[in-house]
Formats: structure tokens, C-alpha cells, sequence
């Protein structure tokens, strides 16, 4: 079992403790109450529940650490401290639907000495299947005891590439068509899960060989990221620069691989 850190302890017993309730009602999922929050997007009570006892948890232990979370926004703390980025269900809408793929993301972004903040701690935890992936700056990342590689394919023609599909009031149609118009002829297999966070888990694992999609937030993808590059993967924006956060873009895949989706993602916007 590899080592982690107290504080990736204090993260992982947060997300187990709210497991069991979203665990319970994804099997209740009928007899939810379901508030909208803008077009098509939901919020649902599982949400706010999972939020608040995660939030509970982490807080107990670092009083002093600020917050970003999907539902309650930004809690401010010390800006000298890290802060928490937590998503307490990502992929709201398969889970209201009955579909049993959606996660807890939780990362740390950490204040550096060049003024700038850098993700160093970081979990996306499916409760149906209790896989914990994780990764710590400079530790690698792990699924509970195994180590994560990206996948080793290194032709477009074998690649299985995850994506995020625009829906209505998020993203952008034409753009998105573009690029699938240029990637699907070149690749095994698209596919569209609907949980960005899982997704890029599982391109850490080598389920997936890349992965695209823009119109993401910060809570969405700042676990996944690390996870990534931890598994020896490459992360960028649309351009290839390091600003997908910033853009709101992401690129992803291994070195080979992220080379040719980016030659055919930019081929594809110019």
C-alpha cells in the first residue's frame, strides 16, 4: 500500500462519509426533490447533502482553508493556505436519470513561492463502485493501492477518446462539431459518459487514451488533472499551453497521443 499524506487521509474520510447517503439516494432516485438551477442543470437535495457533509468534514480539520465548491461557491479563508476545490457529485444528471457513473472530486490547490497556485492533492471517488483514484504532487497517482499509468497506444487509429457533449446553455455547438468532424475519422471510438471528473480518472488509468472538452469549472476538472500528469500523461488547452484551467479547455492524453489530438483539435478551429 503506498503512503499518502494526513491531509490526503482528512480528503478520503470526507468523501466516504458522504458515500453512503448518495449511495442511498441514487437507489431512491424517483422520490428525490429536484430544483432546477438554469437550463438544464440540476441540483438536486443529494447534491446539497454530499456538499454540506464534505464541507463539514474538511473544515473540522482545516478551520483555516478557504473553499471553491460547486453548489455554495467560494468560502474564503486564509490566502495563505490552501484552499479545498470540491464537486460533491459530478455527473448531477446521470445520477437524477438512474445511471450509475458519477464521482466525488476533491483537490488541494496550494499558494507556491512564485505567487502562483498549483494543484497538489487530489481524489475522484465513484461511491457504486468505491474506487478512490488519487494522486499527490510529485507521488504518482494511484487507484486505492495500484499504480496508475496513462495508456502506452500510441496510434490514433487504436485510440479510445472521451469527450463532453455541449447541452443546452453550456458550450459551443459548432466549435464542439469541428473537432469531432476532424478527431472520429481517426480514432476507434469516441465516447460521451457525462461525468468530466470520472472521465479523466479514467485516462489516468488507460481506460480512456485522451480526452477533450471545453466549458468546463474549476470543481469539474482540478482532481482529474493531476491525476493525469501524475499517471505520466500530458494536460493542456486547446493551443497546447498550460492555461486549460484559465481557458477553460482540456487536452489530454499520453505523449504520443496528445500530440496528434492536439494537431487535429487546433487543425480543427483555425
Amino acid at each position: 500500500m503506498p503512503s499518502h499524506s494526513g491531509l490526503f487521509t482528512v480528503i478520503e474520510r470526507a468523501a466516504r462519509k458522504a458515500a453512503p447517503r448518495l449511495r442511498r439516494d441514487f437507489n431512491e432516485v424517483q422520490q428525490l426533490q429536484v430544483s432546477r438551477k438554469g437550463p438544464a442543470d440540476f441540483v438536486s437535495q443529494a447534491d446539497q447533502r454530499a456538499e454540506q457533509t464534505i464541507y463539514e468534514e474538511l473544515s473540522r480539520a482545516r478551520p483555516d482553508w478557504g473553499f471553491l465548491m460547486e453548489e455554495r461557491g467560494e468560502v474564503a479563508g486564509d490566502p495563505d493556505k490552501p484552499r479545498f476545490i470540491v464537486d460533491p457529485l459530478d455527473g448531477t444528471s446521470n445520477f437524477l436519470h438512474g445511471i450509475p457513473h458519477f464521482c466525488i472530486s476533491i483537490a488541494v490547490e496550494e499558494p507556491m513561492p512564485n505567487g502562483k497556485r498549483e494543484i497538489t492533492t487530489a481524489l475522484v471517488y465513484q461511491p457504486l463502485t468505491d474506487e478512490s483514484f488519487w494522486a499527490e504532487k510529485g507521488r504518482g497517482a494511484w487507484l486505492t493501492d495500484q499504480r496508475l499509468r496513462v495508456s502506452s497506444r500510441r496510434d490514433m487509429s487504436e485510440a479510445l477518446i472521451a469527450t463532453g457533449i455541449p447541452f443546452m446553455g453550456h458550450g459551443d455547438f459548432v466549435e464542439w462539431s469541428r473537432i469531432f468532424g476532424a478527431v472520429a475519422p481517426e480514432v476507434a471510438g469516441i465516447r460521451r459518459l457525462g461525468a468530466a471528473a470520472l472521465d479523466l480518472a479514467w485516462v489516468a488509468a488507460g481506460r480512456f487514451d485522451g480526452f477533450w472538452e471545453s466549458d468546463l469549472q474549476m470543481w469539474d476538472v482540478a482532481a482529474g488533472q493531476l491525476l493525469i500528469k501524475e499517471a505520466g500523461g500530458f494536460v493542456t488547452d486547446y493551443r497546447g499551453g498550460d492555461k486549460p484551467l484559465e481557458r477553460k479547455e482540456m487536452l489530454a492524453a499520453n505523449d504520443a497521443l496528445h500530440s496528434k489530438l492536439h494537431k487535429l483539435v487546433a487543425g480543427a478551429l483555425r
